[in-house]
């Protein structure tokens, strides 16, 4: 294994546990406090529940490497999303009242990397894909 393929893998796991936790601290903290802010940015409530979901099972399938095309895709759109209801008028550091996008935007371009770059060899992908 080279140290692009570790490198790889760090990242993944390292992407996948900072969805992983996101998704889990949004049911922790009350799944209602986060139905109401994304009522308050004009979306319907339902989708923090499909946004905390994608987060916490995607991040648990982006550590294993199962899905990580689709699961990344699925990340990338959620930090679109996020950048541009929540987070621009913030600015990229914050405002001092709200965090900036500076995060979602590292998160977004790790994600893309993800849905461009070759599989990896440690990943339930390639062991399905394998076989």
């Amino acid at each position: 294994m080279d140290k692009n393929e570790i490198g790889k893998v760090i990242l993944r796991v390292v992407v996948g546990l900072t969805f992983f936790i996101h998704g889990l601290s949004k049911f922790q903290g009350g799944i209602s406090n986060t139905v109401g802010f994304f009522d308050s940015l004009g979306l319907p409530g339902f989708t923090a529940y499909v946004v905390a979901l994608v987060e916490l099972v995607g991040g648990i399938a982006l550590i294993l490497g199962l899905g990580t095309r689709i699961v990344t895709l699925l990340f990338a759109l959620i930090m679109l999303g996020a950048i541009f209801t929540a987070k621009l008028s913030a600015g990229f550091l914050g405002n001092g009242q709200m965090a900036g996008y500076e995060l979602d935007l590292v998160l977004l371009a790790a994600s893309i990397y993800f849905v461009f770059a070759d599989g990896s060899q440690l990943s339930l992908d390639q062991k399905f894909l394998k076989s």
